[in-house]
């Protein structure tokens, strides 16, 4: 059944089409995008003014890139979405294992396919998703596995040895025409590497000893960690050079973009509960981040991966999902007394400098407090709540904790005009279980301004004059 597209090579000489490499490709696409006022490349969030101009910059360039960052800093995400820069369909060669293109074959099979048919021989239309490659850099990687081996079966059919249509090739020749990523490139052994220079600066590879061509097409892209590419001996000097463009990437250089990356990328909740997630808790959780990145008991030299900000966030909503299941309350609203819960989340993600007996609850129990007052302290003064502390002044006390009913909060705090002001600026609706999350934030933030004392006990606190 026709398909309406060229069908044969002749077919596809009469249509037009123009032989381009996939770096022509990409450059031509991606302009077409800087024309249009499009994102360059979507989900891709606080990189618009650092990585992503040097990074068009290369494709520009025809250059391979290598991308150097601290794990979860999107490295991979970018190097999958330079996919979209491909045309959606390509012609090539039908049945070709390497992609080749109708006008220019590379491998033998189709070599000689065309020397005898011609014109006539028959394309198929492959799709970006055949157009990409990736391959994890770990030390036991061999040649076989980029490149290729010598197929036993094909020896056994009564091939030469020395024969090409004898080759099972590897991941590159494979993405031929196409994107190819390695992520962490230091990790691949120097033998893996001269090859992999071979076939991006020569276009040639050795295989069980005899010489192989092959002019593969391709855009190299490869990430890795700045402590372990800078280091010596662990990436070949040729192989270093051949990346024309070196693109450092970042962690989110704002709280708004990290809350962003957050929300894009959380898992939903169960649809038989509704859950209001503050943006002050929200914010919470970026600014722990963010003083974890700082923090002289962390070790800095691994990062803090973006992933800490979407775990801890996933982990807060199922908290209070799991509390609203325990009391029989619809709503679920993240608490401060839900901070108690990220050690979960939080401790395998970051290296503590010191392993000292309990120095790493310490370490997040600071942060924790320092994520709060930074946050309190950007909505909210400690004098905007005199009459708050005035109640307490009187005596009164109040016990919070993760397991606490919304409405006992509502009934011994009473019908302060503070709290509707809170609300108001926060701009959050006034709900029994809203209202708890916002009493737990105020409370906290006057005690890390020293108005309020705290006591706690048995993962429950009581918050006093």
């Amino acid at each position: 059944m026709s398909t309406g597209r060229p069908q044969t090579i002749g077919e596809v000489r009469e249509s037009g089409h123009k032989r381009e490499t996939v770096k022509q490709e990409m450059r031509r696409n991606l302009l077409t995008r800087l024309r249009s006022g499009e994102a360059l490349l979507e989900g891709i969030v606080g990189y618009d003014d650092t990585v992503l101009p040097q990074l068009a910059n290369a494709v520009i360039s025809g250059h391979d890139v290598i991308l150097l960052g601290e794990r979860g800093q999107a490295k991979s995400r970018i190097m999958r979405s330079l996919v979209s820069l491909l045309d959606t369909e390509v012609p090539a060669i039908a049945g070709c294992e390497v992609n080749d293109h109708p006008y220019a074959p590379i491998c033998r099979r189709c070599l000689d396919l065309v020397a005898r048919d011609g014109d006539s021989v028959e394309v198929e239309w492959i799709g970006r998703d055949r157009r990409y490659g990736e391959k994890l850099a770990t030390p036991d990687i061999s040649i076989a596995d980029l490149i290729g081996e010598v197929d036993p079966i094909k020896v056994a059919e009564g091939r030469y040895l020395a024969d090409e249509l004898t080759i099972h090739y590897g991941l590159l020749p494979r993405t031929n025409r196409g994107i190819f990523g390695i992520n962490e490139l230091p990790d691949l052994a120097e033998r893996i590497q001269v090859g992999l220079l071979n076939i991006m600066e020569e276009k040639d590879v050795q295989i069980r000893g005899y010489r192989v061509r092959l002019p593969l097409d391709l855009f190299v892209i490869a990430s890795a960690n700045p402590e372990d590419y800078t280091s010596r001996g662990r990436i070949i000097t040729p192989l270093k050079d051949r990346f024309g463009s070196q693109v450092r990437t970042h962690y989110p250089l704002s709280i708004s973009e990290e809350m962003q990356i957050m929300e894009s990328e959380k898992h939903p909740v169960p649809e038989d509960f509704e859950l209001i997630f503050p943006s002050f808790m929200k914010e919470i959780v970026a600014e722990l981040t963010h003083l974890a990145r700082r923090s002289p008991h962390i070790s800095q030299s691994s990062g803090v991966s973006v992933r800490m900000s979407i775990a801890n966030f996933e982990n807060l909503a199922s908290n209070a999902v799991r509390r609203a299941a325990r009391l029989g309350e619809a709503l679920a609203v993240p608490r401060i007394t839900d901070l108690a819960f990220l050690a979960s989340s939080t401790a395998g993600r970051v290296e503590i400098e010191a392993l000292d007996e309990g120095k790493e609850e310490q370490v997040l129990s600071r942060l924790e407090r320092g994520a709060v007052s930074a946050v309190f302290s950007r909505h909210f003064s400690a004098a905007q709540f005199d009459g708050v502390v005035a109640k307490f002044e009187e005596g009164s006390m109040l016990e919070v904790g993760e397991g606490i009913p919304s409405r006992t909060y509502t009934r011994a705090f009473g019908e302060l005009p503070e709290l509707a002001t809170a609300l108001k600026k926060l701009n959050l609706p006034d709900r029994p279980e809203v209202r708890a999350s916002v009493i737990e934030f105020l409370l906290e933030g006057l005690h890390l301004n020293k108005r309020l004392n705290k006591d706690e006990v048995d993962g429950r606190a009581v918050y006093r004059r």
